[in-house]
């Protein structure tokens, strides 16, 4: 039987659904209380869930609350997170780490000088589709991956969010809110990047609102909202990876890889499940590899987001990175959404923005370990 930690929540928005989900999959956690800097939206949250109002300061000093789930806006995950620390919690984010380099390598050090963790989402790719893909990858079926493409590309936030300003400023744009998926997904079946280069471009000065109370106005766009990288990673693979908030459809498969013997199509990194397809001959049928058997491949979700090339239905398992790390602790291992895997992705979004709005290429600063695969009998010991 798993210790069940106690877990408060800070940053009471969308996304807290659905990690309050999570009670239904994982064994070990319960979301226990919940804070945000506008108190309604705590106290709505708490109504909902029938759990604890809290303000920030009074969740950080809670003895029982081991653990505190930092759901706010990616300007604020640095803060917050070092708050969290210098409390003597352990800390799991959403991502990204922060959206600055420096201020994540700063709350890696502080957690490793405080014998804390710290985990950072995406954990997608612990799901059936990135697994399933891993281990193929690593059966040698395709042989040595030497290039490939990836690619999240749509019209923009602003088609459904009612206030999409922040992911259109300085510390926004395509990179920082969908890179983290696509890097860490590269990451996890390819290892570490070693050098970015990349252009960008702006393709709007100013947005429409598209929802909410100010639909029909515009906004002043202050980032670029599309980047076209090219990246090499340690083990010689040269991937080309595009980001763009400026698409209004394409049918592009999201990522595809191309090795020594084979090809492989993998799926959406945004998603848990999904098929992975393997091709060994030119013109050849593509093999089709099913995750929806798999404990977090299985489809649970049935999206209406309407993006191109996203399916309708998927599996959804956020807050698995959070449980798995949860294990972690009390085994006393290292968790596989780690604050070195988060900072090494972090170092790749920085220096893709850097070398794309520069022109100059740039050296990956930092080196993580492959995460290990996740594997059946490894997921099964934090189900319900």
């Amino acid at each position: 039987m798993n210790k069940v930690f106690k877990v408060g929540l800070i940053g009471c928005g969308h996304i807290a659904e659905t990690y309050f989900r999570g009670h239904q999959y994982f064994n070990n956690f319960k979301i226990v209380a919940c804070a945000d800097i506008n108190q309604k939206a705590a106290e709505k949250c708490a109504k909902l869930y029938n759990i604890k109002s809290m303000t920030v300061n009074e969740i950080l000093k809670d003895k029982d609350i081991e653990v505190i789930l930092n759901l706010t806006i990616p300007q604020s995950h640095y803060s917050v997170s070092k708050k969290v620390l210098n409390a003597g919690k352990h800390v799991y984010s959403e991502k990204p780490l922060a959206t600055y380099f420096q201020k994540g390598k700063e709350l890696v050090a502080l957690a490793k000088q405080k014998k804390l963790y710290i985990g950072n989402a995406p954990d997608t790719f612990l799901g059936g589709g990135g697994q399933k893909a891993k281990e193929l990858i690593d059966s040698d079926l395709i042989g040595q991956i030497k290039l490939g493409n990836a690619i999240f590309a749509f019209p923009g936030v602003e088609n459904f969010h009612p206030k999409p300003e922040s992911w259109y400023k300085k510390e926004g744009g395509p990179v920082i809110d969908m890179g983290p998926y696509f890097f860490t997904t590269l990451v996890n079946l390819l290892g570490p990047a070693k050098q970015v280069q990349g252009r960008t471009l702006t393709a709007f000065k100013r947005r429409n609102y598209r929802a909410g109370p100010n639909k029909g106005k515009t906004f002043k766009v202050e980032t670029p909202t599309t980047y076209l990288a090219t990246i090499q990673f340690h083990n010689e693979a040269i991937i080309q990876v595009t980001l763009s908030f400026d698409v209004i459809n394409h049918q592009r498969n999201h990522m595809e890889l191309y090795g020594t013997k084979g090809s492989i199509i993998v799926p959406d990194p945004n998603m848990f499940g999904g098929s992975v397809y393997i091709s060994v001959t030119e013109g050849g049928r593509w093999g089709e590899h099913k995750t929806d058997k798999m404990h977090l491949g299985k489809i649970n979700i049935t999206s209406s987001s309407g993006r191109s090339n996203e399916s309708p239905t998927n599996a959804n398992y956020r807050s698995v990175g959070m449980s798995e790390m949860l294990y972690a602790i009390e085994k006393k291992k290292k968790n596989r959404c780690s604050g070195e895997l988060s900072l090494h992705v972090l170092d790749i979004i920085e220096s893709t923005m850097k070398a794309a709005t520069t022109g100059v290429p740039q050296k990956i600063k930092t080196k993580c370990e492959k995460p290990k695969r996740f594997t059946e009998e490894e997921v099964k010991k934090i189900l319900l």
